[in-house]
């Protein structure tokens, strides 16, 4: 067999808004099954033009016509029949493109960024679909954090950004939900509006699209308190698990959790 080629990688797909935790949890998907496992594919590489010529047109990074999703569809699937890719890559430290990067495919291919369910042939090439969709005031906060420290931005410039871009989260991000087979939100506990870490609850939605695994079994670890398994209806209607973890729970019993899930 040809060097660039292995057998089918699992393709993991994480789709949010900007600064929704994509790429933290893409790195930690890395830490748990091995970094010299996984190779990680960020969809904002695709962008159409670079941070001057954005400002200069007026255009908006999460507007599918300003990126190149047709050769996202294209590298997965080459990336899934265990082909390497010539991979364009954008710097979000400085907000222009560097030169392209050979990328061999491993066993598991984890590809997060903003439009990554927006087209069929994308989705159709994802074993598991995640959709992170934290509570907004917190995405905004770690925006800010994000946006100031890493990438060259004052705080009046990413809420001027924000404030621009209000009305294409809701035309072009958040229409993606309905394509995930989970989506998790990380929201703040009663009482604790500063709280942006640890101790943040998470909320996940598990839509019967993949077979989950058997839960009932966290509720014992869950004890009364701390963990809550439901059957409900998710925004379109849907049948959907919710299995909500208070972020203030005991150590110990997160880990038991986390070894479960």
């Amino acid at each position: 067999m040809p060097k660039n080629r292995i057998e089918r990688p699992i393709i993991l797909g994480i789709v949010g808004d900007s600064a929704a935790g994509k790429t933290t949890l893409a790195s930690g998907v890395a830490e748990i099954l091995g970094k010299e496992q996984v190779v990680t594919i960020c969809t904002d590489d695709y962008h159409k033009f670079d941070r001057a010529q954005r400002a200069e047109n007026g255009t908006s990074a999460l507007d599918p016509k300003c990126n190149y999703l047709n050769l996202v569809g294209k590298d997965l699937i080459s990336l899934r029949n265990g082909q390497a890719i010539m991979k364009p890559v954008y710097s979000h430290s400085d907000g222009t493109f560097q030169p392209a990067q050979y990328v061999e495919p491993k066993p598991y291919v984890v590809v997060e960024g903003l439009l990554g369910f927006s087209t069929r042939a994308m989705r159709n090439n994802y074993d598991v679909k995640i959709y992170l969709d934290p509570e907004e005031e917190l995405r905004i906060r770690w925006k800010v954090i994000r946006d100031t420290s890493k990438r060259g931005y004052s705080e009046e410039q990413v809420m001027a950004s924000l404030k621009k871009r209000k009305n294409d989260s809701p035309a072009f991000i958040q229409p993606q939900r309905t394509f995930a087979d989970m989506a998790i939100q990380f929201y703040r506990p009663q009482g604790m509006e500063d709280e942006i870490g640890p101790a943040l609850n998470v909320k996940h939605t598990l839509r019967p699209t993949l077979p989950h695994p058997d839960l009932t079994s966290l509720l014992d670890v869950g004890e009364s308190t701390g963990i809550s398994l439901d059957l409900a209806r998710d925004k379109d209607g849907k049948p959907v698990d919710i299995l909500d973890i208070n972020g203030s729970i005991e150590t110990q019993r997160a880990s038991k959790i986390e070894e479960l899930l």
